[in-house]
C-alpha cells in the first residue's frame, strides 16, 4: 500500500462530513467531532451497546460491548489521556487485485496530554478472523505514516477490570468533598491500610466515597492489577494534580499527571 492509498472520512463537531487523503485529514481534531457511524441496536443482539460518561472531558463516549466499555474506563483512568471519541473516522484503502476499496472504522481515537494520537481497536483474541488481522495491520500502517500509535486490545485482566469498575463508580466530581480530601491526603502521607486511613479521618460511610474518588484521580495510589481492593489494601501518596484542557479550551484539574 502506498501512502496515497489511504483515505479518511470523519464528521466534525457541526455534523459536517469530510473526506480526503490521510496525509491531508490526519491533523483534524477528531476528539471534538462526532462518531462517523451510530451504535447499532436490534432485537436479539448479543453484544451490549451504550454510552459511558467519561470524567475526562465530562462527555459521553459510545461503546459496542462490555469489553469496549471496560477499556473506556481504563482510558478514563489514564492520566495521560486528555480526550477520546468512539467511531472517530472511517479508513479506506486499495488492495492489489481488488477493485473495491477496503474500509475499516476503528473503535476509538485517543488524544494524549502531549498532543499525540492513539488509535484503538477492541476485539477479544478468540473473535479475530483473518479479515480482521488484515484490517488491523493496514490500520497500523496508516497510523505509523502520520505518527499515531495503534493498539489492538483484547479482554482486560480480571483483577484490574474489577478494580476499575469499582473506582469508576466514584469518578464524578460530585463525590468530592475538599475538606475530607485534605484530611485524607494528610492521613495517607505515609503508606497505610485503606480502611485504617479512612477511620483516622472519620466515619468510613462518609469518608470512603471521597477516598475512592482520590484513588480514581490518582492523587492517592493503590495496587490495582494484582489484588482486589479491600479494607487492607495499602494506600500511598499519588501524583500531583495536573490541568487538562477540555474541548472548549477551559483548563480543568479533573485528572492527575505523572
Amino acid at each position: 500500500m502506498e501512502a496515497e492509498d489511504f483515505c479518511l472520512e470523519y464528521v466534525d463537531a457541526h455534523g459536517k462530513p469530510h473526506r480526503g487523503p490521510l496525509e491531508v485529514t490526519w491533523s483534524a481534531r477528531f476528539e471534538d467531532g462526532m462518531p462517523v457511524r451510530g451504535l447499532s441496536s436490534f432485537k436479539g443482539q448479543r453484544n451490549f451497546t451504550g454510552w459511558y460518561w467519561a470524567a475526562t472531558g465530562a462527555v459521553h463516549v459510545g461503546f459496542e460491548s462490555w469489553v469496549e466499555r471496560d477499556h473506556l474506563m481504563r482510558l478514563d483512568f489514564d492520566p495521560q489521556v486528555s480526550a477520546m471519541v468512539s467511531q472517530p473516522f472511517r479508513l479506506s484503502w486499495r488492495v492489489e487485485g481488488r477493485r473495491r476499496r477496503v474500509e475499516h472504522t476503528p473503535d476509538y481515537f485517543v488524544r494524549r496530554t502531549d498532543g499525540s494520537g492513539l488509535v484503538i481497536d477492541v476485539r477479544p483474541d478468540e473473535r479475530i478472523e483473518p479479515e480482521d488481522v488484515a484490517k488491523f495491520a493496514a490500520t497500523a500502517v496508516a497510523c505509523a505514516r502520520v505518527g499515531w500509535d495503534f493498539q489492538r486490545c483484547g479482554v482486560m485482566g480480571p483483577v484490574l477490570m474489577a478494580n476499575l469498575r469499582w473506582l469508576s463508580g466514584y469518578r464524578h466530581p460530585r463525590v468530592m468533598r475538599e475538606s475530607v480530601a485534605d484530611r485524607l491526603r494528610a492521613a495517607f502521607a505515609v503508606e497505610r491500610g485503606l480502611l485504617e486511613g479512612a477511620q483516622v479521618v472519620g466515619d468510613p460511610v462518609a469518608v470512603l466515597p471521597v477516598l475512592y474518588h482520590l484513588l480514581w484521580r490518582q492523587e492517592l495510589a493503590v495496587e490495582l492489577e494484582t489484588t482486589l481492593l479491600s479494607a487492607a489494601s495499602s494506600v500511598r501518596p499519588g501524583r500531583t494534580v495536573r490541568e487538562v484542557v477540555t474541548s472548549d479550551g477551559v483548563p480543568s484539574a479533573a485528572a492527575v499527571g505523572w
